[in-house]
This record gives structure tokens, C-alpha cells and sequence, in this order.
């Protein structure tokens, strides 16, 4: 049925829920690495999608993370 929606237009739902939860699980990723990182912050998160061999897609996450410190800590 994705195939069909496809070729004559319009919103593929099932390919938009799958890339809504795909970047869902790149955030925890990304969240789990910065942790063990020792960070407590992820900054300028980017995302980009694009499309292999036709029929398939990759996703794409790049992020920063850094340690924010209060002004107050003396740092």
C-alpha cells in the first residue's frame, strides 16, 4: 500500500511514524552517550534523511554535548 501512496502522491504514514521513531531513539542514543560522557547538556542537534539503493532510507544524527556550569560555581 506504501508503494501505491507512493507512485500516486501523497503521505505515506507507516514511512512517517517509522522516521518519527527513528529519530526518537537517535535522541535517547544520543542522551546515553552524553551521560557517559559526563555531560549534562546536548547542544545543536541536526538531523538529516536521505534516500539508498530506491526503495530504503537512512537517518542521520549529529549533536554536541557539553557540561553547562551555573555562573555561581565559580567556574
Amino acid at each position: 500500500m506504501a508503494v501505491f501512496r507512493n507512485v500516486v502522491g501523497g503521505e505515506v504514514t507507516e514511512y512517517t511514524k517509522l522516521l518519527g521513531a527513528s529519530r526518537e531513539q537517535a535522541l535517547d542514543r544520543m542522551v546515553e552517550e552524553a551521560t557517559g560522557l559526563g555531560a549534562n547538556a546536548i547542544i545543536s542537534v541536526r538531523f538529516s534523511t536521505s534516500m539508498i539503493m530506491g526503495t530504503e532510507a537512512e537517518l542521520l544524527a549529529d549533536d554536541t554535548a557539553v557540561v553547562v556550569k551555573d555562573e555561581d560555581d565559580g567556574a
